[in-house]
């Protein structure tokens, strides 16, 4: 099942479109309201950048100007509401990336496809530092979380505990790697440590270049 292409890609998007579904607001009440709640730390919001969201949205005719109010000398604010069009694209969307994985490119997968430049006994210092980091992150967050639940319900948390679980996953095999270059039964550690000790290809290695190794 593919996604489907949509006019709009960007997640802010999907986020004004859901607190529009809520009740009408001003552009700076929804970025108010979505810091509020913690969503800066799954989203981008920059206030510049919503207007120009909200604008497109308007556009597209996914949000409709539902009032404009005025109070004495200050400046007039005008407040958006969902359409039917937009409520129908808000339910596609958000149904499409929760049903559907999504081909994704971390960095961090990146580093690891082009790390056998670097020697073993480097990575494995590298890699130290970084479950370091991790381990402090993810301790970091789940005190954090521990405070929210008291005032806030777990539905408005939960890609908070998906973002520590996959902290604690991503460090969990981080060890593991760690462990297997450490104690050198990782295979194929000794032709790495050879190849950036001498420079020398091993001959396997030399062999993947053929083109015949499918990779999953």
């Amino acid at each position: 099942m593919a996604t489907k292409r949509r006019k709009l890609s960007n997640p802010l998007a999907l986020a004004v479109m859901v607190l529009l579904a809520e009740r009408s607001m001003h552009p700076y009440e929804i970025a108010q309201t979505l810091r509020r709640r913690g969503k800066d730390a799954s989203l981008k919001i920059n206030y510049g950048s919503l207007y120009t969201v909200v604008q497109n949205l308007e556009k597209h005719g996914f949000v409709e100007v539902a009032e404009v109010q005025r109070q004495g000398n200050r400046p007039e604010r005008t407040l958006y509401g969902i359409t039917e069009a937009g409520r129908e694209e808000a339910t596609e969307w958000l149904s499409d990336l929760l049903a559907v994985p999504a081909q994704e490119y971390p960095i961090f997968e990146a580093a690891l496809s082009l790390m056998g430049v670097l020697h073993p006994d480097e990575v494995a210092r590298l890699l130290e530092e970084r479950l370091n980091m991790l381990e402090v992150r993810a301790a970091s967050l789940r005190g954090g979380m521990e405070k929210l639940y008291e005032t806030l319900p777990r539905l408005f948390l939960i890609e908070s505990e998906f973002k520590l679980h996959m902290i604690d996953a991503e460090a969990s095999w981080v060890r593991g790697f760690l462990t297997e270059v450490t104690a050198g039964t990782f295979p194929g550690v000794e032709e790495w440590r050879t190849f950036n000790e001498t420079g020398e290809v091993p001959e396997e290695y030399r062999n993947l270049e053929d083109g015949d190794v499918e990779r999953p």
